[in-house]
């Protein structure tokens, strides 16, 4: 069920991301009816497409266009992601530049390939795992391993504790390590059987709100079910991430007049979408064995910055490194606000 749920993800971000993108640039198709007047706005057509609504002017009505539109929504993405992607990676500046001059038929726009990208993080995830190891399914034969080193432990300890009963020694000390370990094995259990922690003691500071103290508190004793919700309710709100990121990217540029929040939140969105592929990347290449190749992958999102503000902000090589190196901290606390933004919608509850 996980894959087709994946693999649904992945239909549904090309969906949701062919309905943001500009109709713009689409090449039309040769329909089977040949309409003199726009089938939307009743317009006369003068050419493929309709200059009033912008519909094409012939359509397909069969089921096998159906599926043709919808697999070159999913694998073409409008004709468009081969000009976008290679300059994402290489020349991220230069096409956010051109992207914010005006230049928006050659390239996927960015909240349609930042969309498409999450919702293809989230798919690739729950498919092949997480790249930092974080979910449960990926990791269960080290827990299975660890928790037959628990048992083991456990049934050593009883032993030497029935030793020592019947030798009539003490056995304070064995019981506090008893207690230990049977609370291990307990917790590993929960992990392979269900994927959930449950039992854990937790000291929550008394300094948090309360807004914050119980969520924490569940997410502490529970962390797999917290990556659980994370997985399952972060990319519904993804989207929070632009906005949360907006006001840095302003204190990179205070009371500029050249560059404007436009600029701003178009470098944001298109520098999160490449964050998400990165993830997106790293997780594949870890799956495949390289996991050695895709730890490199954390030195990329600077190396990414530094370019893209280079470009798009037409910066020197200092004033492009000294904003890196503030933007860098500015992504940690912008990631932290929105962690802190779920647990106040009450989403880890």
């Amino acid at each position: 069920m996980g894959d087709f749920e994946a693999i649904g993800d992945v239909v549904t971000g090309a969906v949701v991301a062919g309905a943001v993108e500009p109709r713009a640039g689409r090449r039309s198709a040769d329909g089977h009816t040949h309409e003199s007047a726009c089938l939307n706005c009743g317009a006369p057509l003068a050419g493929p497409y309709c200059h009033e609504c912008g519909q094409r002017g012939h359509v397909h009505r069969t089921i096998a266009a159906f599926f043709h539109d919808l697999l070159h929504g999913v694998f073409h993405f409008e004709g468009k992601v081969l000009n976008t992607l290679p300059m994402l990676a290489w020349r991220p500046g230069e096409l956010t530049r051109r992207y914010i001059d005006g230049q928006r038929a050659r390239f996927v726009s960015p909240m349609a390939l930042f969309l498409f990208a999450v919702f293809l993080m989230f798919a690739v995830i729950s498919a092949v795992g997480s790249p930092v190891g974080l979910n449960t399914n990926g990791a269960k034969g080290g827990v299975s391993d660890s928790r037959v080193k628990a048992d083991a432990a456990v049934a050593t300890l009883e032993r030497d504790r029935q030793q020592a009963i019947a030798a009539k020694q003490p056995t304070g000390a064995i019981d506090k390590k008893l207690e230990d370990a049977r609370g291990e094995a307990q917790i590993l259990k929960s992990i392979e059987d269900r994927g959930f922690v449950k039992g854990t003691a937790v000291r929550i500071s008394d300094d948090l709100p309360p807004w914050l103290a119980k969520p924490v508190e569940a997410a502490a004793k529970n962390p797999d079910l917290l990556f659980y919700k994370l997985q399952n309710n972060a990319y519904k709100y993804s989207w929070a991430l632009i906005p949360i990121s907006l006001p840095f990217m302003w204190l990179l540029f205070p009371f500029s007049r050249r560059y404007r929040a436009y600029d701003h939140i178009v470098f944001v969105t298109y520098s999160l979408a490449f964050m998400t592929l990165l993830v997106v990347a790293a997780s594949l290449i870890g799956i495949a064995g390289f996991s050695a190749v895709a730890g490199f992958a954390s030195l990329i999102p600077p190396i990414h910055m530094f370019r893209q503000l280079r470009g798009a902000y037409d910066l020197g090589v200092w004033g492009a490194l000294w904003r890196t190196l503030l933007l860098t901290l500015f992504a940690t606390i912008a990631i932290l606000l929105f962690v802190a933004l779920l647990f106040a919608l009450g989403l880890f509850d």
